[in-house]
């Protein structure tokens, strides 16, 4: 007869030794949390190839919503159809400023001059957005993608975002986010694909991918 092992199942010794590394755990994390007390607006990049990247700057500007946060966003490449995250948003125009300034996907637009144009035109509102200090946070959805493809110049975006007012925040999706912004953000995660839906030949989903 094999014994059967539950994990769950009461053990002194082990709970003793869970207890103690908590204890060192929490003295480290209390540190931390100390030591940090600097108070001021951030730069936050979600990069990379992985799914999910859009999704977590919209849940950023949910988040400030529920802290009665003015909040700002501005897609640069999106654009074609409208998502869910849109749809949702324009029911609070007060509170959200939701500017769709892409047209679609790069390799359905195909016209590099006229997507030039688009994202300065986009910057242009994004930079309004960026001197106004009744904004607490700023989206600029895929700006990644238009500074990797150089249709701004990532010199003056980021002299733009050092400009701003001191308490904004600001989040930045994309593949590809160029190095020298990279350096300049605060807050910085690269997405990494696993697994994907679409892989497997299922088509995007309302609710999912938009």
């Amino acid at each position: 007869m094999t014994e059967n092992h539950n994990p769950a199942a009461q053990d002194p010794d082990r709970d003793a030794r869970h207890k103690a590394r908590m204890v060192r755990k929490k003295e480290v994390v209390d540190a931390k949390i100390a030591a940090a007390q600097d108070e001021r607006g951030v730069i936050v990049i979600t990069t990379g190839n992985g799914k999910g990247k859009s999704s977590s700057g919209f849940g950023m500007v949910v988040r400030a919503l529920g802290h009665g946060m003015r909040t700002g966003v501005v897609q640069f490449i999106k654009g074609a159809q409208p998502t869910g995250e849109e749809m949702f948003l324009r029911r609070f125009p007060d509170q959200c400023a939701f500017h769709v300034m892409g047209e679609g996907y790069t390799w359905e637009t195909q016209d590099r001059a006229r997507a030039v144009a688009k994202a300065q035109a986009a910057w242009e509102v994004a930079r309004a957005m960026l001197r106004d200090p009744g904004i607490g946070l700023v989206l600029l959805d895929e700006l990644n993608i238009a500074l990797k493809l150089h249709y701004l110049e990532v010199e003056q975006v980021i002299a733009d975002l050092r400009a701003r007012p001191p308490m904004q925040h600001v989040v930045i999706t994309g593949r590809g986010a160029p190095p020298a912004l990279v350096e300049a953000a605060d807050t910085v995660t690269d997405m990494t694909p696993v697994k994907h839906a679409f892989q497997q030949g299922i088509k995007a989903q309302r609710g999912v991918e938009m």
